[in-house]
């Protein structure tokens, strides 16, 4: 017999809904965007990274409900912005839905709340169970979108120690999705996003694995969930974004830990991964611009070698007269301050600050 939460969420998962574009629910009370999953009794499933829930309401009371729902029972994050003022994360435990009360100080007659995922698809899923606000309705504007693709450096991954210690916790406990440089540039330059990243991953291989034991992005990128488990929903491609940027390489250019085999760099798997992705991508988005990107955190001699690839891949489309031209962006390089040599929050402003006029120019011209 499964236990009565697992067997609810197996009921919910039977009746739902899809989505990966920003969307309101029926009554227009709750707008969702992201990699997230729609369940009945405008509960949602919050997916990938920042995936989100927001709404408005009145009053000085508010508590939202949460439940982490992946199926190893693990804890998750969530970060809360209120009134547009970033509150900081929320720890959801493992378990039971659990009860968050928002403290409400301004004294304006409306307030919104914003509830974003903060870890990534891989750490598990987060159950938005409803909330006790006096709901009004909710509209959003339409907007030119992004969507970022990548690896733990795209998702914001090992980039805030500030609650939890680099050197204590455990990996996730130290994301960050709201201030990765991929929804910072969303925000400043007023653009929807979507994030479709995985720690570790890479266009051919991973961090430490050859391909033969991980998935790699093109085998989970259809999946909604960002897995290869067939039992999980297809992405549906209703995002339809302006520009797709893709940031995957450093991964497959890292020599893992050292004790698992790892071979020689090999440019034309990588090469050719890439240049089918995008195909795969084109099918789906025949009308979007195509960034790919370079990686701050690749160096040395392996920064020209990664250089020639995206020329590659730059050059298997110059003849494509029915897609928009391939761009090429280019990251500094970087010593990170982070995690476990990752980007850190203030990194992530650093990138954001180089890549968004980039991509703020594209869209104009757009």
């Amino acid at each position: 017999m499964f236990p009565k939460k697992i067997a609810l969420l197996i009921l919910f998962l039977l009746i739902s809904n899809i989505s990966t574009s920003q969307t309101l629910n029926s009554n227009k009370t709750f707008l969702y965007q992201g990699r997230v999953e729609k369940l009945q009794n405008d509960e949602v499933i919050l997916i990938g990274t920042a995936s989100s829930v927001s709404f408005n309401f009145t009053g000085t009371k508010c508590s939202i409900s949460l439940q982490s729902v992946d199926s190893y029972e693990h804890h998750n994050y969530v970060s809360l912005v209120l009134d547009g003022k970033y509150l900081g994360k929320i720890r959801v435990e493992k378990g039971a839905v659990q009860s968050f009360p928002i403290q409400v100080t301004s004294n304006k007659k409306e307030h919104h709340l914003e509830i974003y995922k903060n870890t990534e698809a891989q750490s598990g899923n987060i159950l938005f169970a409803g909330t006790t606000a006096k709901l009004t309705s909710i509209s959003f504007k339409k907007k030119k979108k992004i969507e970022f693709i990548g690896d733990s450096i795209t998702c914001g991954a090992a980039s805030d120690g500030s609650d939890v210690p680099c050197d204590q916790g455990e990996y996730l406990d130290h994301h960050n999705s709201y201030y990765a440089y991929g929804p910072r540039i969303s925000r400043a330059i007023g653009v929807d996003y979507l994030m479709s990243c995985v720690s570790g991953i890479g266009m051919y291989r991973n961090w430490n694995d050859e391909n033969k034991d991980e998935a790699i992005m093109p085998d989970v990128y259809q999946n909604l969930y960002l897995t290869k488990d067939a039992s999980k929903p297809k992405y549906d491609f209703a995002f339809q974004p302006d520009i797709i940027s893709i940031a995957l390489g450093t991964n497959d250019f890292s020599g893992g830990d050292g004790k698992k085999e790892r071979l020689p760099f090999n440019s034309e798997k990588y090469v050719s991964n890439y240049i089918n992705f995008i195909k795969m991508l084109y099918k789906h988005n025949p009308n979007v611009q195509i960034v790919i990107t370079n990686s701050p955190m690749v160096n040395d001699d392996r920064s020209v070698v990664f250089e020639d690839c995206l020329n590659q891949v730059k050059k298997a489309f110059d003849t494509d007269k029915a897609h928009k031209p391939i761009q090429i962006f280019k990251f500094k390089p970087m010593k990170p301050k982070g995690c476990i040599g990752h980007p850190d929050v203030e990194d992530h402003k650093v990138l954001a600050a180089e890549y968004g006029p980039f991509l703020k120019k594209l869209l104009n011209e757009k």
